[in-house]
C-alpha cells in the first residue's frame, strides 16, 4: 500500500481499523510490529484493533510455527449505515487499485489480488 508519510496532524479519512486491514491485506502473514510501524500506531492499539476485526468477522488468524497467517472474510459487509451492501473485498480492491496508480503498476484486477485467494481457500 506504498510508503507513509513521517508526519501527520489531524483527521484522515481512513480509520485505524482500515489502515490494518489494508496491511495485512498486502502481507497475510505480517507481524503485528510492522503494521504497527507502518500504520503509525501502537502494537497494543493494532492487537486491539486486530482483536475487534476478528471479533465481528471481518478477519481471522491460524497459528504457522510462531507467526500468525490471517485471512479476510472478503463478502463481509462493511458496518456503517452508510456503506449499506458495501463489502471488505470492494474497499480493500480500491485502496489496491489506488495504490497501483499511484506506484505506476498496473491494476490489479479483483482475482488478483492475494487476500482474495488467501481467504477463498481457507474456506
Amino acid at each position: 500500500m506504498g510508503e507513509v508519510s513521517e508526519t501527520h496532524t489531524g483527521w484522515t479519512f481512513l480509520t485505524s481499523h482500515a489502515r490494518v486491514l489494508a496491511a495485512i491485506a498486502e502481507d497475510h502473514r505480517t507481524r503485528i510490529r510492522d503494521i504497527a510501524a507502518r500504520c503509525r500506531l501502537t502494537e497494543r492499539a493494532v492487537q486491539k484493533i486486530i482483536s475487534d476485526l476478528e471479533e465481528d468477522g471481518y478477519l481471522t488468524h491460524t497459528r504457522e510455527g510462531r507467526t500468525n497467517a490471517y485471512r479476510i472474510q472478503p463478502g463481509t459487509i462493511l458496518r456503517h449505515p452508510a456503506e449499506a451492501g458495501m463489502t471488505v473485498e470492494a474497499l480493500l480492491s480500491a485502496l489496491a487499485q489506488h495504490d497501483a496508480r499511484r506506484d505506476g503498476r498496473p491494476r490489479p484486477s479483483p482475482a488478483a489480488l492475494p487476500r482474495e485467494r488467501d481467504s477463498e481457500s481457507a474456506r
